[in-house]
C-alpha cells in the first residue's frame, strides 16, 4: 500500500504550477489560518512562474512584490508573466497574480548569471542552537487553545519553524524589545534545484516577520484576535546559496510602526554563519476596533 504523501509533498504540489500557455500559469489555493490566501504561497508562486521563463543559470538574486487585494482560497490563482529583459547577465520579470478577473498580487523579480565579485558580509549574531528550542507540536499549545494550536501546526506542517524565543501570543499585554528569532527548515529534504529552495524560504518568509511589530507593543496578534492585519509589500535578496531542508536562522526586527502599518526587516543566516538572504515587509497592523 503506497504511504500517504507528507505536509511537505502537499506543499511542493501546491506550488508545482500548471503551464496554460507559454507564458501563463496556473495554481490552486488553500485556506490558511485567516480566511484568505497565505500571502507567503502566493509570493512563492509567483516566484515559481517567474522562474520557468528564464535559462536555469540564472538564478534569483532579488523580488520585489505587493498585496493588492486578499486572495479567495476556494478559486485558482492565473499568473501572468512578462518578460521585461533578457540581458548578458540580468533576466528581469513581472508577475501579475489574478483571481476572478482582478490583479490580487504584483511580483518583479531579476535573476542573475552566475560571476566571481567583491565579497562581504556582517557577523552573524548569536542565537540559540535549533534542536535544543521546543517544536511547534510541543510549544504552540502552551500559549494557545487548542483548536487554534492545532490549526497553527497544520499549517505550517510542511516546515519545522522553532522559537528561540515566546512568540507574541505568549507574552500577550507585555511589550517586549520588537525583534524575534526563529530557526527553520523544510520537514523533509529538498531536491538540489536552486529555485526551488528560493521559493520555500519565500513561502517560509511571510510567516513570522511581522511579529516583531507585536513584541513591541504587547499584542498577540492575529492567532489571539488583539490585532488585524495584512502584508501590503515584501521584498527579498539573496545573496549567497542555501538550502531551505538545512537548519536557517531568521533574525527580524522591526524599526518603525506608524499610522496603522509596520515595518518588519530581517537576516536570513545559514547554520555555519553564511548571510543568504535580506528580508523587508511592512503589513497592516490596526487594532480592532470595539
Amino acid at each position: 500500500m503506497p504511504e500517504a504523501p507528507s505536509a511537505l509533498d502537499d506543499l511542493l504540489a501546491l506550488l508545482d504550477l500548471e503551464r496554460i500557455e507559454q507564458d501563463i500559469f496556473r495554481g490552486r489555493s488553500r485556506s490558511a489560518i485567516v480566511p484568505r490566501v497565505f500571502g507567503g504561497q502566493v509570493a512563492a508562486q509567483a516566484l515559481v512562474a517567474a522562474g520557468r521563463t528564464v535559462p536555469a543559470d540564472r538564478l534569483a538574486h532579488s523580488l520585489h512584490a505587493y498585496f493588492l487585494v486578499p486572495g479567495d482560497p476556494g478559486a485558482p490563482i492565473v499568473y501572468e508573466v512578462d518578460r521585461i529583459r533578457d540581458g548578458r547577465s540580468f533576466t528581469t520579470r513581472r508577475v501579475v497574480a489574478i483571481q476572478h478577473g482582478q490583479p490580487i498580487f504584483h511580483l518583479s523579480a531579476s535573476f542573475q548569471a552566475d560571476e566571481e565579485g567583491l565579497d562581504h558580509q556582517a557577523e552573524m549574531p548569536a542565537a540559540p542552537d535549533p534542536e535544543s528550542l521546543p517544536t511547534a507540536e510541543e510549544m504552540l499549545p502552551r500559549h494557545l487553545p487548542e483548536h487554534v494550536a492545532r490549526r497553527l501546526v497544520e499549517a505550517r506542517a510542511a516546515v519545522d519553524l522553532r522559537y528561540a524565543e515566546t512568540p507574541p501570543w505568549g507574552t500577550v499585554g507585555e511589550p517586549r524589545e520588537p525583534r524575534s528569532q526563529v530557526w527553520f527548515r523544510t520537514n523533509g529534504k529538498l531536491s538540489d534545484d536552486p529555485l526551488l529552495h528560493v521559493v520555500l524560504a519565500t513561502y517560509v518568509s511571510d510567516m513570522t516577520l511581522l511579529d516583531s511589530v507585536l513584541l513591541a507593543h504587547g499584542r498577540g496578534g492575529w492567532a489571539v484576535g488583539d490585532v488585524v492585519g495584512a502584508s501590503l509589500d515584501h521584498a527579498m535578496w539573496f545573496h549567497r546559496p542555501f538550502r531551505a531542508d538545512e537548519w536557517l536562522l531568521y533574525d527580524q526586527e522591526s524599526p518603525s510602526s506608524s499610522g496603522g502599518r509596520g515595518l518588519g526587516q530581517a537576516r536570513i543566516w545559514t547554520r555555519d554563519g553564511r548571510l543568504a538572504i535580506s528580508v523587508i515587509q511592512e503589513g497592516v497592523v490596526r487594532v480592532p476596533r470595539r
